[in-house]
């Protein structure tokens, strides 16, 4: 079908804070605030979703630095939060003694900013100072300033950043390497990509100017990012450069420091630059992501291989095979503690531990590991010791956290209480066979009284992400417990089986998400799960522009459609915020070729009069400068313009999360649910 039209009469709406944008936005949001927010079930929604999100009884997730073990908490009383710690010992009791670092809430007050907590980053291996990142409504550009934990103070001259999408790490107590918006580059050149991030980096020392810090390494302004990183491995300190030319793509350096600035030796690690690569102790692995011939051996994608480092960088290319793929089994995840190398994998969507031995590579068991779960690994200590922290969860089973040792296995050490009762909800895996023939795995998740009702389907499809079961808490409360249906698919453009489910729906190939999508709305229909009008969708960001797709290319199949932080505008995207970092996903539509098929389903282009529109939910966030607001608004006023009826509702805060605390989650997650009630959940099926 030929694009309707290039022209753009909606362009003032791209003006993010502009007067009008934002008199535009407050009057679409409050017809949609009126309409869904004042019945008893919307407050119902509400309040379930805020619970969920503020219980106290909820895991306190931790990472550990040194002897304590860090936590970021939010709940009712904190809706900003708590940077604190406490003990192993103190964690493993019902009521661990937390000793409070950072009161985001009482900081936000004092300072009169609305900071949103954005990280922090300490040094090893004292953990007596942090870089603290607080962002301002939940942007992904963050102010950054030094911390004494000790004396629980604000280190004074201290490192300090101003707001910009800056990275920054500890090489020792007094340097940092620092990558960020500077006002001069000595290359004249500017200080950021074209995609808004990094594109030197310094290094700074304590009591200078960040300004006169030397630069050790830059890219191109067309690269997506530089970056550096010093590893603190005792006897194995080692820096790492790399230049992200796209997305996918980095040239990967170790930088040796040499006596004076002017004496860095630069040294390429010459491995696949869409491959995945990490170096510990003297040990190279390599993931792959393309097929690499090794040796006069051809490796598939997705293949994960070990060499030895030193004898890499010369030239030796001697290596052993740890894991290759099948058609069936991917690998997602691996990490290392002291002793050895752990790796998560999936069959068929389901999650497998492997634990292999450093060096001798054998494969060895880990005691305690529950059945029927997706795990991910949370935090190991590859220095010290063999300690490991798993997470664990199900569609219908609330999430675990287990502690232990790759020696002596693992065991729950908490867990959170259920958020429904889910003792007569089931899950079940089905496959639909797509336009070219491909088996598409999808998961239903539904009451065991529940034949056929409203159902939601989930996607995403895009940047190898792979959507595994994991716990439904809101949804399971406010939709499946109700009577409705929910869908998680796992459509290509993920990372479900491995690297080439993603890689043949970049660029041209990007038809087949929204084909695989489409197959499972109807076959969802086929089997009499649901039916059409009582069908909706829902995703965000990537998922966005898959509700977009959806909405201009297959609104046949659809009730409805939830469209969240979304891109929709691909003629435009690669000059929007960090839209230029995903060309390698999309393509270039600068470039005809590329445009052309892009073209074949940017939503923006392709919306036109007389389709068979479901009804449909628009949400963003102004505050979003990762997915630009613009294309929600535009889209929107199009929607209009074509006479079809649509809400849209903005949060003027909250990031490309499009919440900056849990009160506003809940809102939003309950301005869903209720559209979905009044619209899908309320179709007669006879």
């Amino acid at each position: 079908m030929d694009v309707v039209t290039n022209e753009d009469p909606y362009l003032w709406l791209e003006d993010v804070t502009g007067d009008d944008a934002l008199a535009w936005v407050r009057e679409h949001n409050q017809p949609t605030v009126d309409e869904l927010t004042t019945s008893d079930r919307f407050a119902e929604l509400e309040a379930a979703a805020l619970e969920i999100l503020d219980t106290d009884e909820r895991i306190p997730y931790v990472r550990r630095r040194g002897d304590f073990l860090y936590n970021f908490w939010r709940d009712a009383a904190h809706p900003k939060g708590l940077w604190r710690r406490t003990t192993l010992d103190s964690y493993r009791t019902d009521t661990p003694e937390w000793d409070v670092l950072i009161d985001v809430d009482a900081l936000a007050e004092a300072e009169g900013e609305n900071w949103v907590w954005a990280g922090a980053t300490m040094n090893r291996p004292a953990y007596d100072r942090a870089l603290i990142s607080l962002s301002r409504g939940g942007a992904d550009a963050a102010v950054v300033r030094e911390y004494d934990v000790p004396t629980r103070s604000w280190v004074d001259g201290g490192f300090a950043l101003p707001e910009a999408k800056s990275q920054v790490g500890w090489i020792d107590r007094d340097t940092v390497y620092v990558g960020t918006d500077f006002a001069q580059t000595p290359d004249g050149l500017p200080a950021i990509t074209s995609s808004g991030y990094p594109r030197t980096v310094r290094r700074w020392s304590r009591g200078t100017d960040v300004a006169d810090a030397p630069t050790v390494f830059a890219g191109e302004v067309s690269d997506v990012a530089v970056g550096a990183v010093c590893t603190h491995t005792p006897g194995h300190v080692r820096h790492f450069v790399s230049r992200s030319t796209d997305f996918y793509n980095a040239l990967d350096y170790e930088l040796r420091p040499g006596a004076d600035d002017t004496d860095d030796e630069l040294i390429r690690i010459d491995v696949p630059t869409d491959a995945h690569y990490d170096v510990r102790l003297d040990w190279l692995t390599v993931l792959t992501r393309s097929p690499w011939t090794v040796d006069g051996t051809e490796y598939p994608a997705g293949t994960l291989l070990v060499f030895d480092y030193p004898a890499y960088l010369t030239g030796d290319r001697t290596h052993t095979v740890l894991f290759t793929p099948d058609a069936h089994t991917s690998l997602q995840d691996h990490a290392y503690t002291k002793s050895h190398l752990v790796l998560v994998t999936l069959h068929d969507v389901a999650t497998r531990i492997e634990v292999l031995t450093l060096g001798t590579w054998e494969p060895v068991e880990l005691d305690g590991l529950p059945e029927l779960a997706t795990l991910g690994v949370l935090d190991a200590d590859p220095d010290d010791s063999d300690e490991i922290w798993l997470s664990a969860s199900s569609f219908t089973q609330a999430p675990s956290l287990l502690q232990g040792t790759t020696t002596g296995g693992v065991a729950v050490i908490k867990a959170t209480p259920a958020a429904y009762d889910s003792s007569d909800v089931s899950t079940q895996q089905f496959f639909a066979t797509s336009d070219d023939g491909t088996q598409i795995p999808y998961f239903v998740i539904k009451r065991d009284d529940v034949a056929s009702g409203p159902a939601l389907q989930y996607g995403y499809g895009g940047f190898e992400n792979a959507m595994t079961p994991s716990y439904l808490g809101i949804a399971g409360r406010n939709w499946i417990a109700r009577g409705g249906v929910y869908v998680m698919t796992n459509i290509r453009g993920g990372g479900e089986y491995g690297p080439e489910w993603h890689t043949q729906a970049q660029k041209a190939g990007r038809h087949l998400v929204y084909e695989d999508f489409a197959a499972v709305a109807r076959d969802l229909v086929a089997r009499g799960l649901t039916t059409t009008p009582q069908l909706a969708a829902q995703g965000g960001s990537n998922g966005g522009l898959l509700m977009g797709v959806m909405a201009t290319s297959y609104p046949e199949l659809f009730g409805a459609l939830v469209c969240s932080v979304p891109l929709l505008d691909m003629r435009r995207y690669h000059l929007l915020l960090a839209g230029a970092s995903w060309m390698a996903e999309y393509g270039d539509p600068d470039d005809p070729a590329e445009w052309e098929f892009i073209s074949q389903y940017s939503p923006y282009q392709r919306l036109r009069a007389g389709l068979p529109m479901p009804a449909f939910l628009m949400t963003t966030s102004t505050r979003d400068d990762r997915v630009h607001p613009g294309h929600a608004r535009k889209f929107v006023a199009r929607m209009e313009e074509l006479g079809y009826p649509v809400r849209y509702y903005e949060n003027i805060e909250g990031g490309h999360g499009g919440a900056a605390d849990n009160r506003q989650a809940a809102f939003k997650s309950a301005l869903s649910y209720e559209f979905l009630w009044r619209t899908i959940g309320s179709v007669d099926p006879n």
